[in-house]
């Protein structure tokens, strides 16, 4: 539970009162938010120059009325550390703040995301504000969470990243032997001789159009640098608070499938996952549904904060749809569905300037509640306390795991080939999508997590294998596991290094494959899956791209071939037979039917119950647990009502009280919250 001071699913978000600066205005807030609902607000999230006017100067007095005023009105606070962004005298006074960006550019003030990672200005100071914070509100009744600057993010290429790269690198390899070994540097010349050698990689030396790189080992191990760089940034602003608060959790806000840092490695010294939640009208709801369980996934399925997302609608994308009606509630329930015991809002009231005034609010601009925003809101709002804490921290649970993996996903985005098309966050939704669409509880898992609870492991595009990996998912299939991974799946070690012998490297005795060749399909070719061997109701032919890996039989037996070009015939799936479990390799990247079909009776084979016994297509299930019961979540992305059909049991709709066995419908943009009785 995040809080015994409120059991209950909160409810809230960002609130900037500093924006407006009128009693008047914070009084009707204030009004709407008990109208709304509204319990937990987010505060101080971008005011570090409101609160430090000059280097010696610190005034927390806005700050300690807003808090009091809202604690009196019932309303708890997340307080923030306000080091999103700097002041602007700080990068006038102390230019080492500012990034340099990936052109080689020196930025001036200006934006957010904007201090290098290991400026010392920078780390000294935020660390300062954020222990200033935690001594003065340390025994505050109203502080219940700790919200470290927010949406950490972008890369800085300055001659102080760039010795602090040189200083990570002889942590990481010891000597210059080890790092050009490990860099492949004897190609095209580039053995370094002096630490002082290595530069930042960007487009002034070895890369450029953002992901393409000569040299894939120093462009990955600069990744991994400035993700540990912002996240010791982090966690100095972490230490900072603990000291005072030990007794608070400490979250930093989180992007999803944010591609430039670790989140597997942050999860670790998060007390709890949070995450901006920001679909497009036109995102797969599965993908949205995938993104959750990854968010719960970080930190081994323990319960995550949706921090934000908007009552309605986004400003940044290219085209701003409303969220339909019932929409918002929709894909807050969704949230909770898969794990979230928050849900929260960007933002609460309106901004009048600057480039979020037309982004979405529980209070609008016209300032009253008679708007249908809030009036969804504030229904959402009294469910929520319906609720109570009956769903709060309830768990998933799930016997079908797919790896995700960032290291494994910057070096395919950095490979110089095959393809330009690959998209490893693609290749697992194809994965994810097959399995969500029949209604197949999944659990989105790093490199690290245990395999041991789990009777099918999926891994997409397994390019990199680390040290120890092969080895744990063959003594995984040995036990009786059942394991599948892809194309370009086992081709290098953690350095970005092939592993000679054959494809797929140390994957190769456990799948009894080798993989001779990788033909690369142009966007407008396609191959075909040609099935010689029964697979539950998979027969005939399916379409297949994108890769086609030529592969050799070494103890596999073919399921399908290739139906296409000079190697029809040659061997498309596969499955070996390992100790007491299989190992499954799928040689191109299939379509949508092959896919269900395939990972279906992979499901049934071992028992696997979907949630429901049938649900028309847009209707998503989830399912938590708590205390041995469990409630299932059926939501509705269509417009118009669906019909379920339930397993045997009755169950009690938590929302309406209806007892409902067999069947039960789903209003439009609907849900059904279904305790087990």
């Amino acid at each position: 539970m995040l809080s015994h001071k409120l059991p209950k699913i909160w409810y809230g978000g960002d609130y900037n009162p500093e924006q407006w600066d009128d009693p008047h205005v914070w009084s009707e807030d204030i009004r709407m938010f008990k109208l709304a609902g509204i319990d937990v607000a987010t505060l101080n999230v971008f005011s570090w120059a409101l609160n430090q006017p000059d280097e010696e100067t610190y005034n927390f007095d806005h700050l300690d009325a807003t808090i009091n005023r809202l604690y009196e009105n019932g309303i708890y606070t997340c307080l923030a550390t306000s080091t999103g962004a700097h002041p602007a005298w700080m990068a006038k006074k102390y230019p080492d703040v500012l990034r340099v960006d990936y052109h080689g550019r020196k930025r001036k003030f200006g934006g957010r995301h904007n201090s290098c990672p290991n400026s010392p200005t920078y780390r000294k100071f935020s660390a300062l504000m954020a222990e200033k914070l935690a001594e003065r509100y340390k025994d505050h009744p109203a502080v219940i969470m700790w919200h470290v600057s927010n949406e950490y993010g972008g890369y800085c290429y300055c001659e102080r990243c760039e010795a602090a790269f040189r200083e990570w690198l002889k942590r990481r390899y010891g000597t210059l032997e080890n790092v050009n070994r490990a860099w492949n540097t004897r190609f095209w010349g580039h053995t370094f001789y002096d630490w002082d050698e290595i530069v930042a990689p960007n487009e002034l030396s070895e890369e450029w159009a953002g992901n393409r790189t000569n040299f894939q080992g120093i462009s990955l191990d600069y990744r991994r640098f400035q993700s540990d760089s912002l996240l010791e940034c982090y966690k100095l602003e972490y230490d900072a608070i603990k000291k005072h608060t030990p007794h608070i959790p400490v979250t930093t806000n989180l992007m999803g499938t944010y591609p430039e840092l670790d989140y597997f490695a942050w999860a670790k010294h998060l007390d709890v996952v949070s995450w901006d939640n920001y679909p497009a009208l036109d995102t797969p709801f599965s993908y949205t549904a995938m993104v959750h369980d990854l968010m719960r996934g970080l930190k081994s399925g323990q319960p995550f904060m949706l921090m934000e997302q908007t009552p309605s609608q986004q400003n940044w994308q290219p085209y701003n749809s409303l969220k339909r009606p019932g929409v918002m509630r929709l894909w807050s329930y969704q949230a909770v569905a898969r794990g979230a015991d928050t849900v929260m809002f960007f933002q609460l009231r309106r901004s009048i300037g600057a480039c979020e005034k037309f982004h979405g609010a529980v209070i609008e601009h016209v300032g009253h509640e008679h708007t249908r925003v809030f009036r969804e809101v504030a229904e959402l709002g009294g469910e929520l306390k319906q609720l109570g804490d009956r769903i709060l921290d309830g768990r998933v649970e799930a016997k079908v795991a797919i790896v995700f993996d960032w290291e494994n996903r910057w070096a395919i985005s950095l490979s110089s080939g095959p393809t330009i098309a690959l998209d490893y966050v693609k290749e697992v939704h194809k994965y994810y999508d097959a399995l969500f669409k029949q209604n197949i509880q999944v659990d989105m898992i790093g490199v690290d997590e245990p395999l041991d609870k789990y009777d099918i492991v999926i891994a997409p595009v397994l390019y990199m294998v680390k040290p120890g990996y092969a080895a744990k998912l063959e003594a995984y299939v040995e036990r009786g596991g059942t394991f599948v991974t892809t194309f370009f799946s086992g081709i290098v070690d953690e350095r970005d290094i092939v592993r000679t012998g054959g494809y797929p490297g140390e994957l190769r005795r456990m799948l009894g494959i080798w993989a001779e060749e990788i033909d690369a399909l142009f966007p407008d070719r396609r191959n075909r899956i040609v099935m010689t061997k029964p697979h539950g109701a998979l027969e005939g032919e399916y379409e297949c791209g994108l890769l086609c890996d030529l592969i050799h039989l070494e103890g596999a037996e073919a399921i399908a071939v290739y139906g296409d070009d000079f190697y029809a015939g040659v061997p498309v799936v596969t499955v070996n037979r390992f100790g007491a479990g299989q190992a499954w390799y799928v040689a191109s990247s299939p379509d949508a039917a092959f896919l269900e079909g395939f990972l279906g009776k992979l499901c049934a084979d071992k028992n696997i119950r979907p949630l429901v016994r049938k649900a028309p297509e847009g209707v998503e299930s989830s399912r938590r647990v708590k205390d041995g019961r469990g409630v299932l979540f059926l939501l509705n992305h269509n417009a118009d009502m669906k019909e379920v059909e339930l397993h045997e049991g009755r169950y009690r709709d938590l929302l309406s009280g209806e007892t409902v066995e067999g069947r039960t419908a789903v209003p439009g943009r609907g849900v059904r919250l279904l305790e087990e009785a």
